[in-house]
């Protein structure tokens, strides 16, 4: 039922509403030729890639709206016609893949100021990647009618992510024959096992015994959220959580808990994920960094993007009314019909994200190679890179892996990258994560 080509839109609704994984399939379009390329980025140092950026409408045949999707497409940094074509996706849903993904976590660049520095573990070292800002009223993605805007949900978000990649294809048919691995980071496995961030906050001294007690059995995370976007939060669930908020703090980021704050860094993905508790984001002010980046005049003509309905280029979308119920879909059962289909899908966490934590991932896969009857076949060990432990990992049936990345945030490849991008590696291999000092 989930053929890798003809339920690609099934397969994009299972990449937008899942954590972090991968898997690979083959894509086949017609021709064009991409006039998109990036002379060079403001601040930007020497390399030897090609780099292309731009916009590919996603209307269809009667859509009078005009809506267009922003990409921004790195070649891989040697040989990239004999390596693969890797999407990658952000979550919120409604945050940027080009601020977030591209140049906070595993592109090639981070903004330094007024300058551009390289990221030595960018991703681009093993594959040519393309990072999408979807759906439209996200980055600098739009439609020239607003409606378009509201009421926006997974399928609608699916549909137009599926046209986007058949008319990406259009402008680079030499990458039509690629192997194609689709990323995708947060909004997420939270939508099926949100009840674990109490066991997380209380394991790691967020909490306190009591407050955990009531996380736990008067008003749980899952059902908090149920209320929250249904506009009917109970008594005891409001007491529950402002407790759980006031002990957390503020100056404690959920998506790492282990390092400190950046005071000025603005809101983003947290608006959805903990939608009543106020938390700094901590990206080392990086994130900052690349707002004031992509709202410069010049780095927007450089990439062939302009602001259409909106004054400044966000992080996350302040303009997106998207269908927050769909948190509440399971997703897993779509990565079931991928490894069915013969699919491989890695699912990893980083150990220091309380927003979707490892403990709640973990679970869920287990559960799902259970239900497949998918036998151990790496069983539960650590994996290193160098000569450190890089985390942990569990494969079952060779088809469905899960890794931890230790000393990892929610944005793995930001705090972590040197792991992150060995797991990358390793992935896209087909071999299995290293057991034994380099």
């Amino acid at each position: 039922m989930y053929h890798p080509l003809r339920n690609t839109m099934a397969i994009m609704a299972a990449l937008i509403t899942l954590h972090l994984f991968f898997f690979s399939m083959k894509i086949v379009e017609s021709y064009s030729s991409h006039s998109d390329k990036i002379a060079r980025l403001p601040g930007q140092p020497h390399v030897g890639f090609q780099q292309f950026s731009g916009y590919v409408t996603v209307d269809g045949d009667n859509d009078m709206k005009h809506k267009a999707l922003f990409y921004y497409f790195v070649e891989a940094e040697i040989d990239p016609a004999s390596k693969p074509l890797v999407l990658w996706l952000n979550g919120g849903p409604g945050c940027s893949s080009l601020g977030v993904g591209a140049f906070s976590e595993n592109g090639p660049f981070r903004p330094n100021g007024e300058v551009l520095v390289r990221n030595e573990y960018s991703w681009n070292r093993e594959a040519n990647m393309l990072y999408l800002e979807t759906p439209v009223g996200v980055g600098f993605s739009y439609s020239t009618d607003s409606s378009a805007y509201v009421a926006v949900d997974d399928e609608a978000t699916a549909k137009g992510n599926l046209v986007f990649l058949k008319r990406w294809f259009n402008k680079f048919p030499q990458y039509r024959h690629r192997d194609l691995f689709i990323a995708g980071e947060s909004y997420a496995e939270f939508a099926t096992d949100l009840n674990s961030r109490a066991e997380f906050f209380w394991s790691h001294g967020l909490i306190s015994d009591s407050t955990y007690k009531m996380f736990t059995s008067a008003c749980n995370y899952s059902r908090y959220v149920s209320e929250y976007y249904r506009d009917s939060v109970s008594p005891i669930c409001s007491r529950v959580m402002s407790q759980v908020t006031i002990e957390t703090s503020r100056f404690v980021d959920n998506y790492d808990v282990t390092l400190d704050v950046c005071i000025s860094s603005i809101f983003s993905q947290s608006k959805v994920i903990s939608p009543q508790q106020v938390t700094e984001r901590i990206d080392v002010c990086v994130e900052d960094e690349t707002v004031n980046y992509l709202n410069r005049k010049d780095v927007q003509k450089a990439l062939h993007a302009r602001l259409v309905g909106v004054h400044k280029w966000d992080v996350c979308s302040n303009i997106l009314d998207y269908e927050l119920l769909n948190l509440e879909i399971p997703t897993i059962s779509m990565v079931g019909a991928l490894i069915k289909n013969g699919i491989p899908v890695l699912v990893y966490s980083g150990d220091q994200d309380s927003v979707i934590p490892l403990t709640g991932s973990r679970t869920l896969v287990h559960r799902l190679a259970r239900e497949l009857g998918l036998i151990t076949t790496v069983p539960y060990r650590v994996w290193f890179v160098g000569k450190q432990v890089g985390g942990w990992t569990q494969v079952y049936g060779n088809i469905l892996s899960f890794a931890t990345i230790r000393g990892a945030s929610h944005e793995a490849p930001f705090s972590q990258p040197e792991r992150s991008l060995m797991l990358f590696k390793s992935f896209l291999e087909g071999k299995p994560l290293p057991n034994v000092f380099d």
